[in-house]
This record gives C-alpha cells, sequence and structure tokens, in this order.
C-alpha cells in the first residue's frame, strides 16, 4: 500500500532508530528512578524559600572552623564544603536553620552509573555521544512527523484531542498516549538533541568574563559575612553556590552564583565588584539537563518514567500496526490480470482496513467465475476486457482522498476506458467526522461527468465498517447485475461481552415494534445515546442499538423484522433470561450540557436514547424540544408513558408528533421541521443543539431541510452548525 510522506517518513525514522530508542528508554527508566529515590530520601528542610544566605553562612561558621562552598541540590538541600574544630575536611549535607550535620553525599550505584554511560556515549565515547544525539534528532522527527499524522487524521487542530474512533487497542492506544505524551516526549528529544550539542562545543561558548579592578577596595575594617546587606536579601532558593575567599587577602572574593546571574562579592565590605547575567546559552543548558534528567523534581521524573515507557509501547504498537496494514493490505491470490479481468475493484485506504471489505467483494464474485482484479485508485489504467468498475474509498482528513487515491482523480481524467464501464462508489467513514464519506461522494460525481462511466447504484456510505449495511449494498448491487453474490462475514470479532439480565420486556405493538429492558451484572458507566453492540450466533456480526438509560438500566427500542435475526431473537426474550453484549460509548451523542435548548429529533426505533435523556438526566435550565415521526396514532403507545412524564417533569417543553401513515394527516418529520423553520434557526443561532436518531433514510431528508433553513435565515452553510458541534447525528 503507497503511504503518505508522512506515514512513510514516521515508520522509516521508526525503523532506524527502533534498537537504539530501545536502549534509550530502558535506561531511561532506571535513572528516572533515580531523582525520585533522591527526592524521597532527600535533606531538604522546609520553608527554605524564607531563609537567607546570611543566615545559613553565620549559623555555619559558629559550628565550623572555616567554610570552603555552599551550593544547593536539585532538590533544595545544601552541601557545604567544611573544617571542622577538629581540623577535618568535609562535604556534608547540613541544615541551614542550625548548621547540624545531617547526612553525606552518597556516591550513585553502580546500577545507576552503568545506565547512565549506555545512555550517554553505549560505552562507545565519542561516536557513542554521537549517536545517542543522532537517535534524539530521529525522535525528534518522530514526534513531529507523529503529530502530523494525528493531525491530518482529526482533520485540523481544533479536532486534535477530539474523540477517535476505536478500531483496535494497539491501533487506539497508539494515538491515545501519542496525543497525552506528546510534549513529554518532544521535550525529552529536543533537550538530547541539544545536550548532544553541547558535548560536542557545537553551541555557543558559555563562559561568564568579569572585569575586575584591583584597587577595588580600601576598607580597614571587615564587616561580618551575617551582616552583608546584600547576603540579607539572597534567599537560598535563588542560589545555586557559593565559594568562600581563600585567604584574607583582598583579591580574594565571594563568587555567588545565583539562578539568573554570577557575582564577585568584596570579602570587607560585601559590595558587588562586578555582577553579570547567564547568557541565554547557560540558561538553556542548566534546563536542559533539568528536563532530561528530572533531577530537582520528582513529579516530572514520573512524567519521564511514563513517557519512557510509552516509547517502548510505540516501538511495540507500531510494528504491530504496519504488519496489522500490510496484511489487511495484501491482495489475494485470486487477482487475475488487470487486461484479463471483467470487474476492476479499485481501493482508496489510508490503514489498509477498506482492503478487507474489498477482498470479501472481490471473493464473492471470483466464486461465481467472475474475472476479478483489485489494486489502488492511484493505479487506475486502461483496462481491456473491464465492464465494471467498483470503487471502496474511505476520506481522510477534511474531505481529502486517503493518500493511496491522490493521483486517481487525473490519471481518471486523462485515461479514456477503452470499453464503456458501469460503476458504483461505496465510502467507508464515520458520523463523528463532520467530512463523513465526502470523497467518495466527489469520486461519484467526477465519475457522472464522463460518457464513459454509467452510474449503476447511487453512492453508499458505510458507518463505522458496518458490516450489515456493506452486506445490504452488495445485495441490491447484485441484484441490479443479476448476480447471486453470497457474502461472507469477516473473522469473529474477539470482545469481551458482558452478562445482561431482561427485567422486562414490552408486548410487541401494531407497528411490530417492541421495548426490552435490561439490567448488566458488572457495575458500568454508560449513558443515553451510547450504544449496545450484540452479536448474534449465526453470523457474529456486531448490531448496534442506541442505548435510553431509564432507572438506571438500559431501554432499547426495536421493531422486529421478518427475518432479522437479532430482532427476531430480542422479541421471543422473556423476564430473566440472560444475553451477552458489549457497551461501546458514543460520546458524540450524549446530552448536551449547559444548553438553552436541544432539539431532538426522530423517527421511529429512534427515540429510545431521548426516552432516557428526558427521564433521567439533570437537564438544569434547558428547554427541551421533541420531534418525532411514527407510522400512526398507535405508534407512539410505547412512549406515551415517558413523554407525558417527562412534560409534566417540564423535561419536555415541546412535543411534536408526527404520522407517515394516518389517514387524512400524512406528515414526515422533515415537513414538521420545514413548518418550524424560523424556530429552528432561533435555536442554532443562539447556540442551542439539534440531535438526531432514526433511520439513514430520515436523516438524510431532515439534513436537506436544515440546510435550507440555515441557508435562508442565518446565511450559514449548515456545515457551520456541524463545525461548531452544534448538529449531533446517530443514524442507521
Amino acid at each position: 500500500m503507497t503511504l503518505s510522506i508522512w506515514r512513510y517518513s514516521h515508520l522509516a525514522l521508526a525503523i532506524v532508530s527502533s534498537a537504539f530508542l530501545l536502549i534509550a528508554s530502558v535506561t531511561g527508566i532506571i535513572l528516572a528512578f533515580d531523582p525520585i529515590a533522591n527526592s524521597i530520601e532527600s535533606y531538604a528542610i522546609d520553608d527554605i524559600e524564607e531563609v537567607t544566605l546570611a543566615k545559613t553562612i553565620h549559623v555555619l561558621q559558629e559550628r565550623y572552623d572555616e567554610l570552603i562552598t555552599l551550593e544547593i541540590d536539585e532538590h533544595d538541600a545544601i552541601i557545604a564544603t567544611v573544617v571542622t574544630k577538629e581540623g577535618n575536611s568535609e562535604t556534608i549535607y547540613v541544615d541551614p536553620l542550625t548548621g547540624k550535620k545531617l547526612g553525606v553525599p552518597v556516591e550513585k550505584s553502580d546500577i545507576i552509573k552503568f545506565a547512565t554511560n549506555l545512555h550517554r556515549s553505549l560505552f562507545l565515547k565519542g561516536i557513542g555521544r554521537f549517536f545517542v544525539g543522532f537517535v534524539s534528532f530521529l525522535l525528534l522527527l518522530l514526534s513531529i512527523t507523529g503529530t502530523l499524522l494525528i493531525l491530518k487524521r482529526q482533520g485540523n487542530v481544533k479536532r486534535f484531542f477530539s474523540k477517535i474512533r476505536k478500531k483496535y487497542f494497539t491501533q487506539y492506544s497508539h494515538i491515545i498516549l501519542g496525543r497525552l505524551l506528546l510534549i513529554p516526549i518532544f521535550i525529552i528529544a529536543i533537550t538530547g538533541v541539544y545536550l548532544s550539542l553541547e558535548k560536542f562545543s557545537l553551541l555557543p561558548a558559555k563562559v561568564i568574563s568579569h572585569t575586575i579592578h584591583t584597587n577595588h577596595s580600601s576598607a580597614t575594617r571587615r564587616v561580618l559575612p551575617k551582616d552583608f546587606e546584600l547576603f540579607k536579601t539572597i534567599f537560598l532558593t535563588d542560589m545555586r553556590s557559593v565559594e568562600f575567599p581563600f585567604s584574607d587577602a583582598p583579591e580574594d572574593y565571594f563568587i555567588v552564583k545565583l539562578s539568573n546571574r554570577e557575582l564577585i562579592i568584596d570579602q570587607y565590605t560585601g559590595t558587588i565588584i562586578s555582577e553579570e547575567y547567564y547568557p541565554l546559552i547557560t540558561l538553556a543548558s542548566y534546563w536542559s539537563l533539568a528536563l532530561h534528567t528530572g533531577k530537582g523534581s520528582a513529579v516530572w521524573s514520573v512524567v519521564l518514567l511514563i513517557s519512557c515507557c510509552s516509547i517502548l509501547f510505540f516501538i511495540y504498537s507500531g510494528f504491530s500496526m504496519t504488519i496489522r496494514r500490510i496484511k489487511k493490505s495484501s491482495i489475494s491470490n485470486f487477482n487475475h490480470n488487470k487486461d484479463e479481468a471483467e470487474y476492476i475493484i479499485l481501493v482508496g485506504s489510508e490503514t489498509g482496513s477498506t482492503f478487507a471489505f474489498a477482498t470479501i467483494f472481490a471473493n464473492a464474485l471470483s466464486a461465481l467465475g467472475k474475472t476479478v482484479f483489485i489494486s489502488e485508485l492511484n493505479n487506475y489504467c486502461r483496462y481491456k476486457r473491464a465492464k465494471h468498475l467498483i470503487i471502496f474509498t474511505a476520506t481522510y482528513g477534511q474531505g481529502e482522498p486517503p493518500t493511496n487515491a491522490k493521483r486517481f482523480e487525473k490519471n481518471v481524467k486523462a485515461i479514456q476506458p477503452i470499453n464503456q464501464l458501469q460503476f458504483s462508489v461505496v465510502g467507508f467513514g464515520s458520523l463523528a467526522y463532520p467530512d463523513f464519506c465526502k470523497y467518495a461522494l466527489d469520486l461519484d460525481t467526477l465519475l457522472k461527468m464522463n460518457p464513459k462511466f454509467e452510474s449503476i447504484l447511487e453512492p453508499c456510505k458505510i458507518n463505522n465498517q458496518s458490516f450489515t449495511t456493506f452486506k445490504e449494498w452488495a445485495m441490491g448491487w447484485s441484484s441490479q447485475m443479476g448476480l447471486d453474490l453470497y457474502i461472507t462475514p469477516p473473522e469473529k470479532e474477539k470482545v469481551d461481552k458482558v452478562t445482561f439480565s431482561v427485567i422486562d420486556r414490552s408486548d410487541i405493538n401494531e407497528d411490530d415494534t417492541f421495548l426490552l429492558h435490561l439490567k448488566p451484572h458488572n457495575n458500568m458507566d454508560y449513558e443515553s445515546g451510547d450504544l449496545l453492540a450484540f452479536y448474534p450466533k449465526e453470523d457474529n456480526v456486531r448490531r448496534l442499538y442506541s442505548i435510553g438509560k431509564v432507572n438506571g438500566n438500559i431501554m432499547l427500542s426495536i421493531k422486529k423484522h421478518e427475518f432479522g435475526i437479532c430482532s427476531t431473537f430480542f422479541s421471543q426474550l422473556e423476564k430473566g433470561d440472560k444475553i451477552k453484549a458489549v457497551i461501546q460509548q458514543n460520546t458524540t451523542f450524549h446530552f448536551p450540557a449547559n444548553k438553552k435548548d436541544v432539539i431532538f429529533i426522530a423517527n421511529g426505533t429512534g427515540i429510545a436514547p431521548f426516552l432516557g435523556m428526558i427521564t433521567s438526566y439533570p437537564l438544569g435550565d434547558s428547554r427541551v424540544h421533541l420531534f418525532w415521526g411514527g407510522r400512526n396514532t398507535s405508534s407512539v403507545l410505547l412512549y406515551n408513558e415517558y413523554i407525558k412524564k417527562a412534560q409534566e417533569t417540564k423535561h419536555l417543553s415541546t412535543v411534536k408528533i408526527i404520522y407517515s401513515q394516518e389517514l387524512g394527516n400524512k406528515m414526515y418529520v422533515q415537513d414538521q421541521i420545514e413548518k418550524e423553520a424560523s424556530f429552528i434557526a432561533s435555536v442554532l443561532k443562539n447556540g442551542g443543539v439539534i440531535m438526531i436518531c432514526g433511520s439513514i433514510a430520515m436523516q438524510k431528508e431532515v439534513i436537506k431541510v436544515l440546510e435550507k433553513i440555515t441557508a435562508t435565515y442565518l446565511s450559514e452553510p449548515l456545515q457551520t452548525f456541524k463545525q461548531q458541534k452544534q448538529i449531533k447525528i446517530d443514524c442507521y
């Protein structure tokens, strides 16, 4: 499969750097524990920010014979090099308030030394440091290309943290972790590059040069350091280190290093002889080391630890996804030569998943003895014996073609078919994204403009890779072609199912609908608008039902179809029976909080999530308006109890019931919406939300009306309100 430049670059960088990243991550995990342990065992004193340098020097000079250096470590513990009253030289941790010895700095353990050397240079000295720096640079590029891939996937920067549709664990986790840990990993990479450049002296020099005049002091009377006005204003939290004068000679000074500058202090008067601020390069070096090692912050060290662990996971999940894509995009052995095949199947897919459906369809044609050729959309060319063209394509980003379809439009304009081609387009996408199947629709329009292509069916849009929708399209296509295709379901999905008990099932209504109430055996978090996925034994293909949460339990509204496997099964359940299913979160279709007006639009069983919302959701100041379409007056009997109660409790402000088969009063939901055009427009204008649930056919008609309303009353396309998340759709 052709990969985008960013995906290809991301993969290539991962392959090149994986071995070194593996070593760097493992050693990074070990080294991250060092500052955490040091923080736990630190000799830091509370309220150090209130202790001045003058006070600390005073208590130390009273306790020790001589002070040589004083420094603050990364955990705000005070380390002093002193000469004791007994004449011994020691480097010790001290209490800045009392001068008391607290402990002795401990040498790093052998495992930390080993990990440090391996992490820095791979035990290869200069050449090893080069490789480590180069790998840090590759990690930086991986972070950038990974970010670009997520942006491309989500469509734009605003949707960077929007919901990701979960296809499988490694893909979902790779993206989620990548978004959460992008900044820490970016910091690790860029500081690693910086420190490597510094080691090879490729950065500007950071030496501070003081200008000192030899006749700087004429004082004959010494002022004690504890009385230096300057030292009284320097707090220990602002200080890095102090070097004390070596002798009483005037040319020996205090050298005080603060967080942002270095001072030369007259040992007799306490006045500043020279003051130099650190150049930017010095501050950058200090912060690069601190951020890369985690020294001084146990919290940041934990973040670095998690980031290093995640890099190991990224290595695993990245290669796992690549192998999965290769397997999905591989063409089966039945594939004929392009000039021999009667049926040409072209695929547009960024991740390879669309090839699975193309292969299922090709297998069905091949089983009937048909000659089939599968390839990518980019590979479109002349086909000598082709009579049929079937296109399966996903949409990438904001209505863009997948990478392996970018050249198709140019090719199809330049290359005329030899024979008249009957074509059909199938789009794959998710309703969670605003440009649902847009590229598939664009292709359909493009081909219809060419007289050499004849459209057989209107383009089919498949949400969340629904096999049921795909099978319905395939049956419609085969019927149009006079074929008898047998579409085999994909391999059985491995899911962790939960047991549910039936607590009630209503009688079947005149329009073949009924309510089913279920209670999960495990404590689970779910809301109205989430989905119940049920896998029947007959084909193990997932069926999704919108959930209404009523009294803490699940309520489903189901229509029994004559040959419906699931609806028939559900209609025969009795109280106390048990089923196994999965709850899938559908956060894009949850009730919107803090909205003044919310409009529910539904037909048939699509009312289920709305019944849950008006029954149990704390609506606050929201005004809710329900537009629901049924066949006739008997259709609403199942739901009357919930609707009337919601009206009594003020959970429903407006109720509009429309009947499509009622004699003398036939209407559809979209007709009522059109009649209420000014009200609909005012709700959208004031930031309100419209939620639509029910059949795809109803959705299409309602969307047409809404597009007309927003254009007429608000001078804005409906797409504007979709992008503002004021239109929420869950149709089937």
